[in-house]
């Protein structure tokens, strides 16, 4: 709709970087350009950096009594980033309107939980097998497992921890070591996935609402398994647009698809083979910022994002 154009329009080239000013800036934008909300709604929000008609810190402790008579007296609900389920489930089931949509993120949980996704979503990812234990991989495979080189991933962590790649029985050897001791301590499962030779690079294209932004993360040397940036990897904005384009539109599918709109994901391009279709690797709903300019900008498109979400309602 035209008042929602204008509305982009003048956060673009507002103040609403000022993380203090979106409220004030909201029930600006409602009254110079009408927006259909009614008077009475209640915005509430979880986010400590977006301020709105009633804002509420849950970080650290599970929500209660008082929580859940907010959120069914809201509008619409604002959440961090990094909410849990338990608040997450308390929103949807209470309130017609919450931001961010994380319910695949609940649904499919763990790198095993992402893999069911892709496989329903039918989208090119590596060849993976998912092993529940350290004793379910010894049932299935014992000492006769022999295709390397392949990528261990345990079933937790983001932005490259817990994966290693490896090309030898005794480094395998070593990593179901360390498995056994986390299966001690409860932590359980993990994946071997295939490993796709990419020039020692991967893409990551972040969804930030209606936004997405993309660039390389390569390796100095450009060989190996890709790495994310605290691995070593550096930013490359401006190689390959093409392939950066097709990646973003393979995103903007998905997220259309499963209702993702705060997430970043990792895809390869296979090197040396001309192949144009990328592999989703892996979905990250906590993600870093470096690559999109740090904190400050990513909020300051986060408050954006969730000022056009609630003109849409």
């Amino acid at each position: 709709m035209f008042e929602l154009f204008l509305l982009q329009v003048f956060i673009k080239h507002s103040f609403v970087g000022s993380l203090f000013s979106q409220k004030v800036l909201f029930s600006f934008a409602i009254n110079i350009f009408q927006l259909p909300l009614c008077e009475a709604i209640m915005i509430l929000s979880f986010h400590p950096c977006f301020e709105s008609d009633k804002n509420i810190i849950c970080a650290g402790r599970n929500p209660g009594a008082d929580d859940l008579a907010a959120i069914k007296s809201a509008y619409a609900v604002i959440l961090p980033q990094g909410c849990g389920e338990y608040l997450y489930h308390m929103a949807v089931e209470n309130c017609p309107n919450v931001f961010p949509d994380f319910d695949v993120k609940f649904k499919y949980p763990g790198k095993n939980g992402q893999i069911r996704l892709f496989e329903k979503e039918a989208v090119l990812f590596p060849k993976t097998s998912f092993f529940s234990s350290t004793a379910a991989f010894d049932r299935e495979h014992g000492e006769n497992w022999d295709f390397f080189p392949f990528v261990f991933k345990f079933n937790w962590g983001g932005e490259g921890d817990n994966v290693y790649f490896l090309d030898s029985f005794s480094g395998l050897r070593e990593i179901l070591q360390k498995a056994v001791k986390y299966e001690k301590t409860g932590q359980k499962g993990f994946l071997i996935q295939e490993f796709i030779p990419s020039g020692g690079r991967s893409l990551r294209v972040v969804a930030i609402g209606g936004e997405f932004f993309s660039y390389w993360r390569v390796l100095p040397d450009k060989t190996g398994m890709c790495a994310g940036l605290g691995k070593g990897a550096v930013i490359d904005y401006d190689s390959d647009m093409d392939l950066q384009k097709i990646a973003i539109s393979a995103a903007i599918k998905f997220c259309i698809k499963t209702g993702i709109n705060l997430a970043g994901f990792d895809f390869l391009f296979p090197s040396g083979c001309g192949k144009k279709e990328p592999f989703f690797l892996e979905i990250n709903y906590f993600f870093g910022r470096k690559g999109i300019g740090g904190s400050e900008k990513f909020y300051k498109i986060l408050v954006n994002q969730i000022l056009l979400w609630l003109s849409s309602l």
